[in-house]
């Protein structure tokens, strides 16, 4: 084979290698149908009495939510009143919640205050081996939530300083950790904070049933301390940190009467050193004895003796309408006061604690 122009083509020489490639027959596509959909296997058509009931059907279908939608409407719209009570109509869930839980605190405090605080307070914040709780004055700017959770935590070192103060940690918090969690705390503060205008139930410390008096069945209850109308006076000296405070005498001031300048008691204000001497005796937040005698018609002397240390006590003399013939000064043990008392006409005379009028009683009989 050449490749020379004009030349024949020749034959292949037997044994050589076919180098052209080999032809191959035109492509057929196959055919294919597109776009098309089988026949329907049976026609649907809309008889009018099947038209007429879907007319139907969605007419009821558009009629139940219409309903759906006022029953929702009246819904937000009830709920909007129960839960936020609008326009004063009623009082807010919530708020009425929160009172109950309220009134809950207070009566499980009065438990607590009872079991725990009772027994230095008196039942009624009167005070004894500890200070006073149920004065005005304190209530209203001195013995604050927040005073009175800082002493439950650290003790009675943080009122005075004192680091022998009888006052001890009660809070599990404070160190060494008290017996009570901050749940207690917070009924023990709501108990003291309570106001004098509300009326508590008290209940049963387990079951916290309501008590029932043992004589006439009734339930007993109890009031708060703080007197939510209560305002100091004008220029009235606020209450002192330290409660020990207001019984000192300030530097420099007159001695109380019926005491000399150096301290000591006097025998009698009015020099009359014949005076009867009737003696008194303060200790464990009792009066000893608890029956007094002096004579008729002529001024005595009671010589009045707190041996309870850090512990504010005084005398006070009634006569059988209440009426007050006589109020010794108020001083802290351990201490001697010697009180000149005017003559009384003879009877029987009920005397008192001021700061403890419920466990330091007794009978003046004059005779």
């Amino acid at each position: 084979m050449t490749d020379t122009p004009g030349s024949e083509p020749t034959a292949p020489e037997p044994g050589s290698e076919q180098r052209l490639p080999a032809t191959r027959p035109p492509a057929e596509v196959a055919p294919v149908e597109r776009f098309t959909w089988p026949p329907s296997v049976r026609a649907v058509e809309l008889t009018p009495e099947r038209a007429a009931q879907v007319v139907r059907q969605s007419s009821n279908a558009r009629w139940v939510g219409f309903l759906g939608v006022v029953i929702v409407i009246l819904f937000i719209a009830i709920y909007w009143f129960y839960e936020l009570a609008p326009l004063g109509i009623t009082e807010p869930r919530l708020d009425t919640e929160a009172a109950a839980q309220q009134v809950t605190s207070v009566e499980r405090g009065y438990n607590l205050y009872e079991a725990n605080c009772a027994q230095c307070h008196g039942a009624n914040g009167e005070g004894g081996i500890g200070p006073t709780l149920n004065r005005q004055d304190k209530l209203f700017a001195h013995l604050s939530v927040d005073y009175i959770n800082n002493v439950l935590v650290v003790g009675g070192r943080y009122v005075c300083g004192n680091p022998n103060s009888l006052m001890p940690v009660w809070s599990n918090e404070g160190h060494p950790p008290g017996p009570l969690n901050y749940i207690q705390i917070e009924d023990l503060v709501a108990f003291i904070r309570a106001p004098s205008t509300e009326t508590y139930t008290k209940r049963d410390p387990e079951l916290f049933e309501p008590r029932h008096d043992p004589i006439s069945g009734e339930v007993q209850t109890f009031t708060g301390w703080v007197d939510p109308a209560y305002k100091p006076a004008p220029g009235a000296t606020p209450y002192p940190a330290c409660w020990e405070d207001e019984f000192a005498t300030p530097s420099g001031s007159p001695a109380p009467s019926g005491a000399t300048p150096s301290g000591s008691p006097a025998a009698s204000a009015s020099g009359d050193a014949n005076a009867t001497v009737v003696k008194l005796v303060a200790s464990g937040i009792k009066y000893d004895p608890t029956a007094l005698t002096a004579p008729a018609d002529k001024p005595f002397v009671i010589e009045f003796d707190n041996q309870d240390a850090s512990t504010p006590h005084d005398v006070e003399i009634k006569d059988s309408t209440g009426a007050v013939k006589f109020k010794g000064d108020v001083f802290p043990g351990v201490a001697t006061r010697q009180y000149q008392v005017p003559a009384l006409a003879a009877g029987s005379y009920p005397f008192l604690c001021t700061i403890h009028p419920t466990v330091m009683t007794g009978t003046l009989t004059v005779q």
